[in-house]
């Protein structure tokens, strides 16, 4: 792996954005086109702002995300779909986007798309780390074997604790109980992994994910044994660590 720690949330997201440019260009320099997977959430606010103003070719890329809660509107404040659409998609003219739809039949969600994702690989992924150390929605104890790409899953309350702390939903009785997630072996499978994870919010799990071996407990300490995952941090998140670095 590779730890950057930058002063600032903002620095933080405009490097890993130069670096995930300098990725989908060197991909896009020996082949057609590039398949990008993105993460939501307050933590990747900085990190898209930036992206989206690089100089890549994106009517040469193809977009995955990660999860989406079941049964919310595309319409509500939280929808994931409504989030890229706003913060992503209206900026970055992709080919081609591939969004979870939490609003249909999950058996026919969850088969179109294995479908579309075993097309082709993903090239880079931005995965985000959650306050419990979830990766997705993968929360604690992650299931770090099972072989469909995407799954339906309970919500833990620790992950709806943090939705409410972002501003998301006014309780923790608003949350879905429900999501379909993109899987851990599934997201393991992409060629680069970028996480963005700023905030003093993301101290602890940053300190569990670097400090714990692998275990599904932690569900991000398995992107330690990626090949090419790089993290970055600002200097909240990276406080509990930051001696030891």
């Amino acid at each position: 792996m590779h730890l950057h720690i930058s002063d600032t949330a903002d620095q933080s997201g405009l490097e890993a954005a130069i670096e995930a440019e300098r990725i989908l260009q060197a991909v896009l320099a020996k082949q057609k086109e590039a398949r990008l997977l993105l993460s939501t959430g307050a933590s990747q606010f900085e990190f898209l702002k930036h992206f989206t103003a690089r100089n890549v070719d994106w009517s040469r890329v193809e977009m995955f995300h990660l999860d989406e809660y079941i049964g919310l509107p595309e319409t509500h404040p939280a929808s994931f779909r409504k989030y890229l659409k706003e913060r992503f998609l209206q900026d970055a003219k992709v080919k081609r986007a591939y969004l979870v739809d939490g609003e249909g039949p999950v058996p026919d969600v969850l088969k179109s798309l294995k479908e579309e994702i075993a097309r082709a690989p993903i090239d880079l992924a931005l995965i985000g780390i959650g306050e419990n150390g979830h990766i997705a929605f993968n929360d604690p104890p992650a299931d770090f074997d099972i072989d469909e790409p995407y799954m339906a899953v309970e919500l833990n309350d620790s992950c709806k604790d943090q939705q409410v702390g972002e501003g998301w939903f006014a309780s923790r009785d608003e949350v879905p109980k429900q999501a379909i997630t993109m899987t851990v072996k599934q997201i393991m499978k992409s060629r680069h992994i970028l996480s963005v994870v700023p905030h003093g919010v993301k101290a602890e799990a940053i300190r569990n994910t670097m400090l714990k071996s692998v275990d599904p407990q932690f569900p991000s300490t398995i992107l330690k044994t990626h090949p090419h995952w790089q993290l970055y941090l600002d200097q909240a998140s990276a406080s509990l660590i930051y001696q030891r670095c």
